[in-house]
């Protein structure tokens, strides 16, 4: 399955400063669809290089990092249940900054 993952608000510095990364993952079974709680393993075994902690917490996100499947914020879709689709676009963007 082909998805389009987007880092911002400083996450792109984990990922060696990439901000858009087309990948293609691939459900665990053939009858299983790919959801987030699948991807977020993925993505921190595949894109993550660095810093690990400032991305997730456990197994979800880090509180204040905003996640968006095709523009729509992940709370209103189900968080880690969220079902994705071929060609679907997930947008993740750190809302904390040092100051």
């Amino acid at each position: 399955m082909q998805l389009t993952l987007e880092f911002g608000g400083g996450l792109e510095l984990l990922c060696d400063s990439v901000k858009i990364h087309k990948v293609d993952v691939d459900p665990q079974t053939e009858e299983e669809k790919v959801t987030m709680k699948q991807l977020l393993p993925w993505i921190r075994t595949n894109l993550i290089k660095e810093r690990l902690e400032m991305f997730m917490k456990g197994d979800s996100v880090r509180p204040g990092v905003l996640v968006l499947v095709n523009d729509c914020d992940w709370e209103l879709s189900g968080q880690l249940d969220t079902v994705l689709e071929e060609k679907d676009v997930i947008v993740f963007i750190s809302t904390l900054h040092g100051g």
